[in-house]
């Protein structure tokens, strides 16, 4: 992500069901609609901004390594996006490949505690503790039996992500819905959190946000209107308020500067 992360409240939920669900060693759904913010707390939670670069680029080890591994350690946790149509064989083959490079990751950490180190081996890809997998609705039947099985055998947390419906849809398989621990609903933005947000959006572009004066009200009823809480939206949206700002030099940020922003934007209903 290119601009600093967010905390919001429906985040720290988040943070609260994905601990839950690695605590109890079960599986979760999070379900919610697109551009909530779903992925971006899932990536948040597993540091996988900066981890996937870094296992991704797996070349000759550097000193930047010990911090990379400290991550590892404390994240224990690999985020899976599937492809469209993947088949279940290669979504076993990448699961495989990331929970073993994040464990190597873990391992290495805690080889440099040196006294303190406890692992009892069996493979570094089980010191991974939870598995988080996007875009869930891609998965196959075939898919959702291997993973379920792996959790079994394995003991590995998971928590699917998909649209609303998706804990509807995986009522038709008993014996995966019969392991689920926990549901969460990832919901939109409410009044506050998107002042909250907002306002921080304002200092960004060197501006102050209050909520009393008429001029700012107005903005932000506009946001409110258009982006209905969806917090993808307001990412969307942002950069092209600093372009409408920029290109007729204005200082103010007011509904008509929003109204020209929202138009550049592709924005369903």
């Amino acid at each position: 992500m290119n601009q600093a992360f967010i905390v919001t409240k429906e985040h720290r939920r988040f943070t609260e069901f994905a601990n839950a669900v690695r605590k109890e060693r079960t599986i979760g759904i999070c379900h919610g609609d697109a551009g909530v913010g779903k992925t971006n707390s899932a990536r948040r939670y597993a540091n996988w901004d900066v981890l996937e670069p870094y296992i991704n680029e797996w070349g000759p080890r550097g000193d930047h390594d010990a911090k990379h591994y400290a991550l590892a350690n404390r994240s224990r946790t690999v985020f899976y996006t599937p492809e469209v149509l993947c088949r279940p064989k290669d979504l076993m083959h990448d699961i495989d490949h990331w929970q073993a490079r994040v464990g190597i990751c873990a391992d290495e950490h805690l080889r440099s505690l040196e006294a303190e180190f406890r692992f009892r081996g069996g493979g570094e890809s089980r010191l991974v503790e939870l598995l988080i997998i996007d875009e869930a609705e891609r998965l196959t039947p075939t898919a959702l039996e291997l993973l379920r099985d792996r959790h079994d055998r394995e003991h590995l947390s998971m928590i699917l992500i998909g649209m609303p419906g998706i804990d509807q849809r995986f009522r038709h398989y008993p014996q995966l819905y019969s392991r689920l621990g926990f549901s969460h609903h990832y919901r939109t933005l409410g009044r506050d959190e998107l002042l909250f947000v907002l306002d921080r959006h304002w200092k960004r572009l060197g501006r102050t946000l209050d909520p009393d004066d008429f001029t700012d009200a107005q903005a932000v009823a506009s946001i409110e209107r258009i982006t209905r809480g969806n917090f993808r939206l307001l990412e969307r949206l942002f950069p092209q308020i600093a372009r409408v700002l920029k290109i007729n030099e204005l200082e103010i940020i007011t509904d008509d500067v929003i109204e020209a922003a929202a138009s550049i934007l592709v924005i369903g209903n």
